[in-house]
């Protein structure tokens, strides 16, 4: 089966396909000036139209690891907007770590695995 790339440029694609299985690239939100609540609302924004450009939706994602800058100052925010966000009975796989960002005003950072319906 091919590997079907979208939203390319030379390091990195935003989106890929193959066998049955939809990459996301890392997400951030748009504004960095923002609070990880906003950020994080903002990520998910992101994530949900790369998911339908994909041919898949939220129902569908298979395992998330979320990048917080601070664990211990953001854990909570984010939580509150992921919960309110993801669909009841399609709960992913999740890890949750502490990482240093590329940029100092990312908050928070997702990567997504999601099946093709």
């Amino acid at each position: 089966m091919a590997i079907q790339r979208q939203l390319t440029n030379n390091r990195m694609s935003q989106i890929v396909a193959h066998n049955g299985t939809v990459y996301l690239s890392g997400q951030v939100g748009d504004d960095m000036n923002a609070g990880v609540e906003q950020q994080t609302r903002e990520t998910l924004k992101n994530i949900e139209h790369l998911l339908d450009l994909a041919g898949t939706d939220k129902n569908h994602i298979l395992s998330v690891t979320i990048y917080l800058k601070d664990i211990d100052a953001d854990f909570a925010g984010m939580n509150s907007v992921w919960d309110e966000w993801l669909p009841k009975g399609a709960q992913p796989a999740r890890a949750t770590v502490e990482a240093k960002l590329c940029e100092p005003e990312i908050l928070v950072e997702l990567s997504v695995v999601a099946a093709l319906p």
